[in-house]
């Protein structure tokens, strides 16, 4: 079984190494920004189709929306990947892929995103390590932080 979480700020890549993580073992990705923009925005509904989701015994779950689901995704999780990505890579990863055709994200969220980066180590992370601890303490972290590092842990895998 593969039941990996992926967690990071915006930018870091998650996204991407969710489809590399998903060639290599076969599990299907559960990308949340992709559900919740699909869905009218109600929680209760996205819960439940995250619920439904996560009951599969494998995926590659890509996203953090800690405080809404983490009860549901953290204790199904075989290991939670943090990507600890610089701010100016994911600052830059955020603007470059706004401009590729057929991407979710627009130019008009752009200074929301980078302000969201910016802010994420000082105002995001405490928070969903916080709620990692208390929905998934016993579930083992590896903490990614450069290409190399995300190549050898696909490799490894």
């Amino acid at each position: 079984m593969t039941r990996i979480l992926l967690l990071g700020c915006a930018g870091s890549g998650k996204t991407t190494l969710a489809r590399r993580l998903s060639e290599k073992t076969g599990a299907p990705v559960i990308d949340l920004d992709a559900i919740w923009r699909g869905r009218v925005q109600e929680t209760s509904d996205f819960r439940a189709t995250l619920l439904a989701l996560h009951a599969q015994d494998a995926w590659i779950s890509d996203g953090n929306f800690a405080a809404v689901t983490f009860d549901l995704r953290m204790p199904r999780a075989d290991l939670v990947v943090w990507l600890d990505r610089p701010r100016l890579i994911c600052g830059w990863r955020a603007i470059t892929r706004t401009f590729r055709p057929g991407e979710l994200h627009r130019p008009r969220d752009l200074l929301t995103v980078l302000r969201f980066i910016w802010g994420f180590e000082r105002q995001n992370r405490p928070r969903i390590e916080a709620l990692r601890m208390q929905h998934g303490h016993d579930v083992p972290v590896v903490r990614l932080r450069t290409d190399s590092e995300i190549a050898a842990f696909v490799e490894r895998l």
